[in-house]
Formats: structure tokens, C-alpha cells, sequence
């Protein structure tokens, strides 16, 4: 894959300049969980350390024989970074060569982790929100709000009207004024978590993953027929509201069994079916168009190191990067 003595860094700028295509990150993230519904991959449940309250930093490794891929992602997500000027996620990402596990390149994590997260809601959605879907709900203005909207974009073509809520009203400001100018879509600010779940087919919540929450939307507010896909754990959601969802989805059980051990996740209703198993036709995704279904996508490493795999063939290719001795 590379030349053993030596390691490609590539920076968030290095990786930007290589302009892959949401529409390339969805491709590379279903096939993952193809794989995944196969067997061919490893990714254990993500250890992690916690310097401070409702921070952490966590170790994500994966391997995916199909496309010879292996490493590991350790990322951050200190929620008081925005207030310093920084942002809430960081960290970086290391890919090894298969053949010897010498570490072949070194990249920036936050522009990958923000790409698959958007992309694998996409293909959650897919499956799992109505084809004509045509109003959005987005709780949390952040860099996930920003790149589940361009990812859902690319697979519903029917989308007209989004509806932006956070806690921060200039940060809601901004993506409604970025947003609009970016996307031919109708943006709209909202001053409820209630306006921004109400009416929606798709609804995604991504604040800041909390330990003890204390969540505010309501069975009541979502529609018969919608897809919600929650980022942040159930920060957003009230217990009852999970629990009216016809179908409740996750990228992985095994993790989600692992968060519960750590204190997360004390009222998770019964697990319909893994993505994977939805993605490669195990199990039925939506069924009906009434149905109210969530998926809990808590972030799995094979998206990572299928996103990387990407970035890496591509600054190879276009000569992009620094070469570092090892």
C-alpha cells in the first residue's frame, strides 16, 4: 500500500483539497456495512478515557478485509471547545499496512468523522425514511448538523424545507445563513426543540453526548411515518419518546450494550435490527408509510477506515501530503 519506510501525514486542509464527493463517502460507508452483514470485518466496541465532564477520548480501531484496511481512530469531543474557540471535535486517525502493521499514514480525523457520521445517516435513512421525505428537522448547529444535511441531500432528492434549532442562537444564525447559500434549500430558524421535531420526515438531533441528560422531546411532537436518527446518544430524546418508535435501529449492538455498562442509555427500548442487517436485506427496513422508526447511530470505526482508505488512494494519487520518516 505504501512505501514501509516512510509515512504520509495529510492535514484537514491536505484532505479538503481532495474534494471527494458526499455522494463517494455514502458509497464507501454502505458497502462497509455490507461487509459488516457478512463477517469480514473487526470493530470492537471503543474504549475510551473521560479528563473531564461529559468529555472523552476514544480509541476506535477497525479492519475491513475486502478493501485491506486497518487502523484506528483516537478522537476527541470536549463539549466546553467551542466556548475556547476550538472545536468540539478532534484527533487523528492512523491507517496500517495489512501485510506488516507498519502505520503507512496519519490523518487528521475531523473532516472524515464529519462525513461518514452524515453519510451513514444517509444510508439509515435509505432504508428507513419515507422515499418522498420532504421536510428536515435538525437539533444542534454544529459541523454534524451541517455535513447530515448535505449527505441526506444527496439521497433525498424531494427535500424542500429544513428546520434549524440550538441552544445557540448564533450558531443557529449562522448555519440557516451558510446553509442557504450553500444548498438550494429552504432554511429556517425555529425557537423550540418542538418546531424543529414537529411535521419533519427526518429529524436528527446532534448536541453534545451527555451522561445525564435531561431530554425534552416528546412521543407526541413526531409524526407518524418519520425517521429520526440520534448522534448524541439520547440527550434529546425522552424515554417515552424512543420507546413509541414502531422500529428502533442501531449501528451496532454490541457497542450499545457497552455504553449501557458505562452508565449510558438507561432506557433503551428492544433493538429491531443492526444496518447492517437492514443494508444487506436480513431483516426489512421501512414496511409502511406510517411507521415511526429511529436509529441510534452511536458512530462505528469501519465508516472511518473506509472514509480513509478513500482519502489516503486519493492524496496518493494526487500527490498530496507529507512524507515523514518513520
Amino acid at each position: 500500500m505504501g512505501s514501509l519506510g516512510s509515512l504520509l501525514y495529510l492535514s484537514r486542509a491536505d484532505i479538503e483539497k481532495l474534494n471527494i464527493s458526499v455522494e463517494g463517502v455514502i458509497k464507501v460507508v454502505e458497502e462497509a456495512f455490507r461487509e459488516k452483514a457478512k463477517g469480514n470485518v473487526e470493530t470492537p466496541p471503543k474504549p475510551g478515557v473521560h479528563p473531564q465532564k461529559d468529555a472523552f477520548i476514544h480509541a476506535m480501531p477497525a479492519y475491513l478485509s475486502k478493501i485491506e484496511t486497518a487502523g484506528v481512530k483516537w478522537v476527541s469531543g470536549f463539549p466546553e471547545n467551542p466556548q475556547r474557540g476550538l472545536p468540539y471535535v478532534s484527533g487523528l486517525l492512523i491507517l496500517n499496512d495489512v501485510e506488516t502493521g507498519l502505520p503507512i499514514c496519519v490523518m487528521d480525523c475531523t473532516w472524515i468523522t464529519a462525513k461518514r457520521t452524515g453519510a451513514a445517516t444517509a444510508v439509515a435513512a435509505k432504508y428507513l425514511a419515507r422515499e418522498d421525505s420532504k421536510a428536515f428537522g435538525v437539533l444542534g448547529c454544529g459541523v454534524q448538523g451541517r455535513s447530515n444535511l448535505e449527505a441526506l441531500l444527496a439521497v433525498f432528492k424531494n427535500l424542500e424545507e429544513v428546520k434549524a434549532y440550538d441552544v445557540d442562537v448564533e450558531n443557529q444564525r449562522r448555519y440557516v445563513e451558510e446553509m442557504t447559500a450553500k444548498h438550494e434549500v429552504k432554511v429556517v430558524s425555529v425557537n423550540s426543540p418542538r418546531k424543529a421535531v414537529e411535521n419533519c420526515d427526518l429529524v436528527v438531533t446532534a448536541g453534545p453526548i451527555l451522561k445525564n441528560p435531561q431530554p425534552c422531546i416528546e412521543a407526541l411532537w413526531f409524526k407518524d411515518g418519520g425517521f429520526a436518527c440520534a448522534l448524541d446518544f439520547d440527550s434529546y430524546w425522552k424515554p417515552e419518546a424512543i420507546r413509541s418508535m414502531d422500529k428502533f435501529c442501531t449501528d451496532d449492538v454490541e457497542q450499545l450494550k457497552y455504553y449501557k455498562q458505562q452508565g449510558y442509555f438507561r432506557h433503551m427500548p428492544e433493538v429491531y435490527a443492526e444496518l447492517n442487517e437492514i443494508v444487506s436485506g436480513k431483516k426489512h427496513g421501512r414496511e409502511n408509510s406510517g411507521e415511526r422508526i429511529m436509529s441510534m447511530n452511536l458512530g462505528l470505526a469501519i465508516e472511518d477506515m473506509a472514509t480513509a482508505k478513500l482519502v489516503y488512494e486519493k492524496a496518493k494519487e494526487k500527490r498530496i501530503g507529507a512524507s515523514l520518516p518513520l
